[in-house]
């Protein structure tokens, strides 16, 4: 291979053109083979330092590369990625006992050609920490005014936690599993990180999500990331019980925050927001929560609680309609596969999940609640009161409450025929809204504008959900706030470090 020089601190060093090249100060005995990646010093020897060196980068990414185009590379020992911009080349594994830390401020751009994507594995670590006048972000590769959802793949991250089946092999990691008996178990820090155009279909109908959470133990930190624009999920949690708090979903393709397979942690100040052009085809959910996928009683059972959260719906656009020929995509759609449906609910809770949300708004979804009885005794959770919905506003919707998946009607649903088709009582209304209706502080509006919400849908002076939450019997891991939604009057915590038009942003 042809070699290139490059200035490292005033020291000429020898790096191999075209390839990650990295310090590694934890590993400087090896003989390096010609197509591993090392930088070399003048002497001949391995340069042992505490940053890495990018040969041959791509022009938009300021000329440094991560990864080498295909699904294999791996971080091994302890990297510092240096403030910058770079792109994010093919698949990139941050390998068991390795630690991957990234300076405020980098810029991330996932190629599109290769799919790439970002996968941290069990006993890896990603160190993002940025802060909220110098985020770290990862976002598309393609010129400003070109991005689509599903440009790159996202970010994985792999722990050591328990959930309900076990040792799980990961959505959008072919070599990468999930789960063990470690529910302290550290991934890392993901705080003031934006998240984008990310979601690309790495097989038909299945996406990569915007950030995914597979048994990830409560060692490690997630705060303050807004994922935009994601080709799948935003946020998909797979078991663990890793705890979050200040988190953004915006204008994603499929669920905001979307829970399974015994994930038990807690989350708190939560904003989702819609694009009402964008809907997934198995219909667009705020919450989607299932404890498996069969409905089985398998333990540990999905009992995450969230607290706070604003999931503001597609029906805040007054053109909205809830039709395939209205949900285009609109300039967003990638064109890349990915199926448009339709918008469903602010909460979708089947597959006996014990899904808890409290102190929580909706506004403008086409249906409030769902729980889902197809598989499964949700609403037995519901009444026995396992499952915990309270303190929750809902506004602006069709139906307060349905049954079923694709059922818009507030029936009651009384069984499935031998096609899977709800059998509906239409004479009853659904056991959903019953059932909402039915818990401590829950309330409904038939109008958003009655909460006085601000443009930024915070509370104004006068808003009646200034006052209303209620923390009864709730850990005191959650901050004890007297308001309903994510936000209280003059909240400052999307300020700065956030980014609501990253389509028209130079990086």
């Amino acid at each position: 291979m042809m070699k290139k020089q490059m200035f490292l601190g005033g020291v000429v060093v020898l790096a191999v053109a075209s390839v990650f090249t990295a310090c590694n100060s934890d590993d400087v005995s090896e003989t390096p083979q010609p197509t591993q990646n090392y930088v070399w010093s003048m002497d001949g020897g391995l340069e042992a330092c505490d940053h890495l060196l990018f040969t041959d980068g791509k022009e938009d990414a300021g000329g440094h590369e991560i990864g080498n185009g295909n699904q294999e590379f791996v971080f091994k020992g302890k990297q510092v990625l240096k403030k910058g911009t770079y792109l994010l080349n093919g698949w990139v594994y941050i390998g068991d006992g390795a630690e991957l830390t990234i300076e405020p401020g980098t810029v991330i751009k996932g190629d599109k050609d290769t799919k790439a994507a970002l996968i941290v594995e069990r006993g890896g670590k990603l160190m993002a920490q940025g802060t909220v006048n110098n985020p770290i972000v990862f976002t598309s590769g393609q010129v400003k005014g070109k991005r689509k959802p599903g440009d790159w793949g996202g970010i994985i991250l792999c722990g050591k936690a328990r959930n309900n089946q076990s040792e799980m092999q990961i959505e959008g990691g072919p070599r990468t599993k999930h789960g063990g008996s470690d529910d302290a178990d550290n991934s890392g820090v993901l705080s003031y990180v934006r998240i984008e155009f990310a979601g690309y279909p790495f097989q038909k109908d299945k996406e990569i999500n915007g950030l995914t959470l597979a048994s990830v133990g409560s060692g490690t930190q997630i705060d303050h990331v807004q994922v935009s624009y994601s080709n799948d999920d935003s946020y998909e949690w797979f078991g663990g019980n890793v705890n979050c708090k200040y988190l953004i979903a915006y204008k994603g393709w499929d669920d905001d925050f979307d829970t399974d397979n015994g994930f038990s942690g807690k989350v708190q100040f939560g904003l989702s927001i819609r694009d009402s052009k964008i809907a997934d085809t198995s219909q667009s959910n705020g919450f989607e929560s299932d404890n498996s996928a069969d409905g089985s009683a398998a333990s540990p059972y999905t009992t995450a609680t969230f607290s706070n959260i604003t999931f503001v719906g597609p029906k805040l656009d007054s053109n909205f309609k809830n039709t395939i020929d209205y949900i285009t995509g609109g300039d967003y759609n990638p064109q890349n596969g990915s199926a448009l449906g339709k918008f469903q609910s602010a909460m979708h809770i089947r597959r006996n999940s014990r899904l808890n949300c409290i102190n929580s708004l909706a506004i403008g979804w086409p249906v409030g609640l769902i729980l889902d009885e197809q598989k499964g005794d949700t609403q037995g959770a519901a009444s026995s009161g396992i499952l915990k919905l309270h303190n929750l506003w809902f506004a602006g919707m069709e139906a307060v409450g349905t049954d079923a998946n694709k059922l818009y009607d507030d029936v009651l649903v009384t069984g499935y025929n031998g096609d899977s088709q709800p059998i509906t009582d239409v004479s009853q209304k659904s056991f959903s809204s019953t059932f909402f209706g039915k818990q401590p502080g829950n309330r409904y509006f038939s109008s958003w504008q009655s909460l006085f919400l601000d443009a930024s849908y915070m509370p104004m002076s006068n808003s009646p959900l200034l006052a209303a939450a209620s923390f009864t019997d709730m850990d005191n891991w959650f901050q004890k706030v007297t308001y309903i939604g994510a936000f209280n009057t003059g909240d400052t915590w999307i300020s700065d470090w956030t980014n609501f038009d990253p389509q028209n942003t130079d990086y």
